[in-house]
């Protein structure tokens, strides 16, 4: 196919110049602008028959206005229409096009594990591939949900949360055990047969037969309680009622829906929201909301198809998805999910009875989280028209970008940068940046500051050079005075953008929170009226940007802590390094040991030990 110029004629003689050629199979096309931008991305189990829609009058107003930029199309054939389905939500996640419905914040969610790689089994929050071994519950909505429960398993099956390090480094009970949150099997407090049988208590909950553990720990209360072994009845007393906690926290337990996920959408004034319920093992597991980008004319059904193609793209569905809204092709989808998943995906729209009633709960709860952003929305607005008048902007900010620093006297120096706009903070643009200048004095904060910027505006200038992808901000606004924006100014002049106003924020008179002053380039100090609006969303810019920075810092350090010299020699894993540190105590005597100490210790071969050995003491 040829490349489309500026000068390309467009429309429906562009789309009526393709139907010679198509075929009547299966398939996805795409339709691009003069620049070649992808516009659209769609499916068809015919696509002569779909692309002829395109090549006459009668369409909505947005697909008139598609249809009118369109250029080029680009077709990829497939062998049933399933494919084409899952072509089509890649591709559509892959190149987000401009007339797509598009899920917009595609998050992974986390589970619980009980790890099976030890003989003491170990119960944590986990997210992402499901490679170690054990057994995996969820997804619940977020990290809060699982944290609650976790904490409240503790409490009833008293299962470890520590590392294996820990764990094979203790050698009396830690303060988990002290405050009956574990049994302690890393000090032989507990039999290995015995915390099995509380692990497979644990597992069994959180499959759903809650009833019958609970019914069995009272069983034996009553038996310790007979016996007159009173404290024991009072801790499996304690169990029970943390049992109870949490059932209760998770709200409503569908006792006739085991494993499903409940959709509703929500439409009004050309936005959406779509509400996640995750009901396994006949319980609520909790929800979250989603605010795909739609417009005016999307249907109902054509934003529930487009949410379930893109939202269970990178998750496994569950047996069972219940609906607000019935979708363009049920049929077609349920086979595509069933795929995925190896085994059958139900798509339900209930009428009456139980399912029909945790629809209702989630549309009220996606109606009103709608109304909720609509509001936060209007403020925010305001909140950056008033930025715009303030710094003059020529309009309203769409993307700012605030930066920050972080060091200890130099040391895990790290910056940050946040972004807000027009529907507030946007997470998932948020980056870190590890500080690499070997020639920095240690705390030079403007040449972090450098180091930063040029690294972000580098990175910009490769991968979007036209300014289409909305990364571009409209304002910088950087954590400090006059020099901080100097800094800032050189390393954007030596990379030719000197078009986006940067706002210097510095600490005032006294330093005081409220007294802010704003510097710019060749403009005056000057400072906002304490009790303007404008001037607290600043400050709450800037504290989320010291916030992200300090977070990231820390977590640096934290990390740096277990490093040592060790993790540098080839060969030398988690497992041997965990096996010289308990052998020697310390890296510094490993570095001291002889070459027959390293031999003696296990997992340490004769090789390894001398390489070891050469390392410390200098030899090729």
């Amino acid at each position: 196919m040829p490349e489309p110029t500026p000068e390309s004629p467009t429309g429906y003689g562009v789309i009526q110049g393709y139907l010679r050629t198509l075929g009547s199979g299966p398939g996805v096309y795409r339709m691009l602008d003069a620049q070649a931008r992808v516009l659209y991305v769609g499916k068809a189990r015919n696509l002569r028959a779909r692309v002829s829609n395109y090549s006459r009058p009668g369409n909505s107003p947005r697909i008139e206005k598609m249809i009118a930029a369109t250029a080029s199309m680009m077709f990829l054939t497939t062998r049933t229409e399933t494919e084409a389905l899952l072509l089509e939500q890649n591709l559509i996640k892959q190149l987000k096009p401009k007339y797509n419905v598009l899920l917009r914040d595609d998050k992974s969610f986390p589970n619980i594990l009980v790890a099976k790689d030890h003989p003491f089994a170990q119960i944590k929050k986990h997210r992402g591939a499901r490679k170690q071994k054990g057994s995996y519950f969820g997804p619940f909505a977020s990290a809060g949900a699982v944290n609650r429960t976790l904490n409240q398993l503790q409490k009833a099956f008293l299962l470890r949360n520590c590392s294996d390090a820990m764990f094979s480094s203790r050698t009396r009970p830690c303060l988990q055990h002290q405050i009956k949150r574990c049994t302690a099997p890393c000090t032989g407090e507990i039999s290995e047969a015995d915390y099995a049988a509380s692990v497979r208590d644990a597992e069994r909950f959180l499959s759903g037969r809650s009833t019958k553990v609970q019914e069995e720990l009272a069983e034996q209360m009553m038996q310790a309680s007979d016996a007159m072994e009173f404290e024991r009845a009072a801790a499996l007393r304690d169990r029970i009622k943390a049992l109870t906690q949490v059932q209760s926290s998770q709200g409503i337990n569908p006792r006739g829906v085991a494993e499903a996920d409940v959709i509703a959408l929500h439409l009004d004034g050309g936005q959406a929201c779509v509400q996640v319920f995750f009901i396994r093992a006949n319980q609520n597991w909790g929800n979250q909301d989603f605010y795909p980008r739609v417009d005016a004319d999307n249907s109902a059904a054509e934003v529930m198809q487009a949410f379930i193609g893109q939202f269970y793209g990178s998750k496994e569905p569950p047996r069972q998805l219940i609906l607000s809204d019935a979708i363009e092709d049920t049929a077609l989808m349920e086979a595509a999910l069933a795929e995925k998943a190896a085994r059958k995906v139900e798509i339900l729209v209930p009428q009456r009875g139980e399912k029909s009633e945790l629809v209702s709960g989630a549309l009220r709860n996606a109606r009103e989280s709608l109304a909720r952003r609509m509001a936060e929305s209007a403020t925010q607005t305001k909140l950056l028209r008033g930025v715009a008048e303030a710094f003059g902007l020529d309009g309203p900010p769409t993307r700012i970008e605030v930066y920050d620093n972080s060091h200890i006297q130099g040391a895990h120096a790290v910056g940050g940068m946040i972004v807000a706009g027009p529907e507030g903070f946007m997470k998932n643009a948020y980056r870190k940046f590890n500080i690499k200048g070997e020639d920095l004095t240690p705390g030079d904060d403007f040449g972090m500051m450098k180091e930063v910027l040029h690294r972000r505006f580098s990175r910009l200038q490769k991968e979007d050079p036209d300014r289409e992808k909305g990364q571009w901000p409209d304002l910088l606004l950087i954590d400090g005075g006059a020099g901080q924006v100097s800094a800032v100014a050189q390393i954007m002049a030596e990379h030719g953008v000197q078009d986006i106003p940067m706002v210097g924020v510095a600490k005032g008179v006294d330093r005081d929170h409220g007294k802010e002053e704003f510097h710019r380039i060749g403009e005056r100090v000057f400072a906002l009226q304490h009790n303007d609006p404008v001037l607290y969303y600043i400050q709450r810019l800037r504290d989320e940007a010291h916030r992200f920075a300090i977070g990231t810092h820390r977590a640096k350090r934290a990390k740096s802590v277990g490093v040592t010299p060790l993790d540098e020699i080839a060969g030398v894993g988690a497992g041997r390094k965990r096996a010289l540190l308990r052998h020697f105590g310390s890296a510094k005597a490993v570095s001291r040991a002889d070459l027959l100490d390293l031999k003696a210790v296990d997992g340490i071969s004769a090789a390894l030990a001398e390489k070891i050995y050469d390392f410390f003491h200098g030899q090729d």
